[in-house]
């Protein structure tokens, strides 16, 4: 398998170039698999962090997700996405107010994804897909130490690239894609005093044994201040 890894797009909010950059790297690596790192949506009107009063509604910011994955699902009609904690923000609240799951409708239906399969991990080429856990620069190569397999995620928005790892028996590598986000929305105004800033980009993971990270170049398509 040749494996488009796609970075954390928290749609609405995603960088207007990253669509574009993403395609290109499809058809420039010949890749025939797609999976989404995970936050394909925001909810930050939903968050269980302080959202802004002065931004779109819960019900606003869904209209504007679901218009703004269908050049995604355009783009690229079958994926694999690994749920992420932003995705899953619905059915963390309903499970706060004791909702049951069978009241919840899936992602698929909500965003209209029907060639999309949502899960929260995967399995391709011995590699495991997950949106991430913990958080740095060495976030995806502690998960594959752990789970002594390759990892590929995102979630880590500023820390993106490759890191190997070996011993008597195998190597490993961690693959940390990055994101597409654009911090100019308000939805990131918390990282605007932080000396560390998003690493847009995206993955390519060749058979298994080869990542790769390529970095979204913004000088040619959008400078972020």
């Amino acid at each position: 398998m040749r494996v488009l890894h796609i970075g954390d797009l928290h749609l609405p909010f995603t960088h207007p170039k990253y669509l574009s950059f993403c395609k290109r790297q499809y058809k420039k690596w010949n890749c025939n698999k797609v999976v989404f790192a995970g936050d394909v949506t925001d909810k930050h009107a939903m968050s269980y962090h302080e959202s802004d009063p002065d931004g779109m509604s819960a019900g606003d910011e869904l209209k504007e997700t679901q218009r703004m994955i269908r050049p995604w699902v355009k783009a690229f009609p079958k994926a694999k996405v690994t749920i992420g904690n932003h995705d899953a923000i619905t059915s963390r609240k309903a499970k706060t107010f004791g909702i049951p799951k069978a009241y919840i409708r899936s992602h698929a239906e909500v965003y209209n994804t029907p060639g999309w399969d949502w899960d929260l991990e995967f399995i391709i080429d011995d590699v495991l897909y997950i949106h991430g856990k913990g958080h740095g620069k060495n976030a995806a190569l502690n998960t594959a130490m752990a789970e002594r397999m390759s990892v590929a995620q995102g979630h880590a928005h500023s820390f993106a690239g490759v890191q190997f790892t070996t011993s008597t028996k195998d190597r490993l590598f961690g693959l940390n894609s990055g994101c597409g986000i654009s911090i100019e929305e308000y939805a990131f105004a918390y990282q605007k005093n932080f000396s560390v800033r998003p690493v847009l980009g995206c993955g390519v993971v060749i058979d298994g044994i080869q990542p790769i990270f390529i970095p979204m170049e913004l000088e040619k398509y959008e400078e972020q201040e």
